[in-house]
C-alpha cells in the first residue's frame, strides 16, 4: 500500500517503512506525528481524495532533525562586484510506520525492514 501526502505544502508519495526528509517541523526525536492530508492512497483499490481522502491517516516517527549540505550562491554585477551567500536548509527525518485509508485497510512497517532500526532508539 502506498500514499501521496501533503506536508507542508509539498506532496510525497510514502509507502510503510519510507525515510522521508520534509520541511523542519518543530517535534523532537522520537515523537509519532499523524498526517491527515492524505490526497490519494494506492494499493489493491485506489482512492483518491476530493481534495482528501476521508478518515485516512499516515503515521510517522520523528528520527532526525538536521541540515542539509551547504549551498553556494554568487551574485556578480560584471565591472563592479562580487557577493558570495552560503545557504543551510532545516529539515526533520520521517520514517513511515503505518498507514490508515479509512476504510479499514492499513499496512504496517515491517520488524525487518531496513529502517526499521531507527525506532528502536
Amino acid at each position: 500500500m502506498y500514499c501521496v501526502v501533503e506536508i507542508k505544502g509539498h506532496q510525497y508519495k510514502v509507502s510503510p517503512g519510507d525515510l522521508i526528509d520534509v520541511e523542519k517541523l518543530d517535534l523532537e526525536e522520537g515523537k509519532t506525528v499523524n498526517l491527515d492530508k492524505v490526497l490519494l492512497v494506492g494499493g489493491a483499490t485506489t482512492i483518491v481524495g476530493a481534495p482528501t481522502v476521508a478518515g485516512a491517516t499516515v503515521t510517522a516517527t520523528v528520527v532526525k532533525q538536521g541540515r542539509t549540505r551547504k549551498i553556494f550562491v554568487l551574485k556578480r554585477s560584471p565591472g563592479k562586484w562580487r557577493r558570495k551567500n552560503g545557504h543551510r536548509q532545516s529539515f526533520t527525518g520521517l520514517v513511515i510506520t503505518a498507514i490508515a485509508d479509512g476504510k479499514g485497510g492499513s499496512a504496517k512497517i515491517d520488524a525487518e525492514h531496513k529502517n526499521a532500526k531507527h525506532l528502536k532508539k
